[in-house]
């Protein structure tokens, strides 16, 4: 009886914490279907009432005020660039630091343990002298390379590359493979839930981010998506919040679509990895 109705508290605990998190979205996607007259007068009311998709032809029309589709295709671009590099840098070295005689393995892992606990506020400065230094600013590489070095990713796949068993390695070896064919053949495979993992974090931070891209960028046409409507909610779209929201729920479609494709194998990997 306790179990059951720990249980019952629990699924009462996670609906109101669901709900939570799912009120504002409904309230962006039903208030990008109303007018900006009833967004502004309506007052307190969750469903529009006039449905109209008037907001989203607004933005896809007017293509010179709201180039969405270039501001996509700039997150999308930078996301997708930005998590491959990580996935490939942060799967090498985590490999070597588990499984491989590096020189100072421990202190290197120290190192990047130790790293986690530095605000990315403190490096934002000189990341940022370094890239003007080297003429780098308003270009997409500024966009993409501070997150090459992703001492998070290191540590997740860190965790899992330590458990992973030895048998089937050395199996592998037996059989005439050598360190990239064990690597590439039997330990990445197995880690696909992980690095699904690791991938949905890296691309959610990209796309999101939108205080480097502001400092480092400045021509219109390298402004990512939250830019855009950042950019959108001080000019055109002050007095619209109808379209603004509308201009919002756009921009969270590849994020949303990402966690569905990949969710199964991103708690997976969380639960392989011993994070929770």
């Amino acid at each position: 009886m306790e179990s059951k109705g720990f249980k019952t508290i629990l699924v009462i605990l996670a609906v109101i914490i669901a709900l939570i998190f799912i009120t504002p979205v409904f309230w962006m996607l039903s208030t990008s279907f109303k007018s900006d007259q009833e967004a502004f007068t309506a007052g307190i009311k969750w469903l529009p009432q006039v449905f109209t998709a008037e907001n989203y032809q607004y933005i896809f029309a007017n293509d010179g005020d709201t180039p969405v589709l270039k501001w996509m295709t700039n997150s999308l671009f930078v996301g997708i660039a930005g998590t491959l590099l990580v996935l490939f840098v942060d799967t090498l070295a985590a490999y070597g630091l588990a499984r491989l005689d590096v020189p100072f393995k421990k202190t290197l892992t120290s190192i990047f343990i130790g790293s986690l606990t530095i605000p990315w506020v403190i490096t934002f400065l000189p990341l940022y002298m370094e890239f003007r230094t080297f003429g780098l600013l308003d270009t997409y590489a500024v966009l993409i390379l501070p997150y090459s070095a992703n001492a998070f990713g290191v540590f997740l796949l860190y965790q899992y590359f330590r458990s992973f068993p030895k048998e089937l390695e050395e199996a592998a070896y037996l059989d005439g493979a050598n360190k990239w064919q064990v690597f590439l053949k039997v330990v990445l495979p197995s880690a696909r839930p992980v690095i699904w993992t690791l991938a949905i974090f890296t691309f959610m931070t990209i796309y999101n981010d939108f205080l480097w891209p502001l400092v480092t960028t400045s021509s219109p046409e390298m402004r990512t998506i939250t830019m855009g409507i950042a950019v959108m909610q001080q000019g055109s779209f002050v007095s619209s919040p109808a379209k603004l929201m509308a201009l919002t729920s756009i921009a969270t479609i590849p994020a949303v679509l990402l966690f569905i494709i990949g969710q199964r194998s991103f708690i997976k990997g969380v639960t392989q990895t011993g994070i929770k």
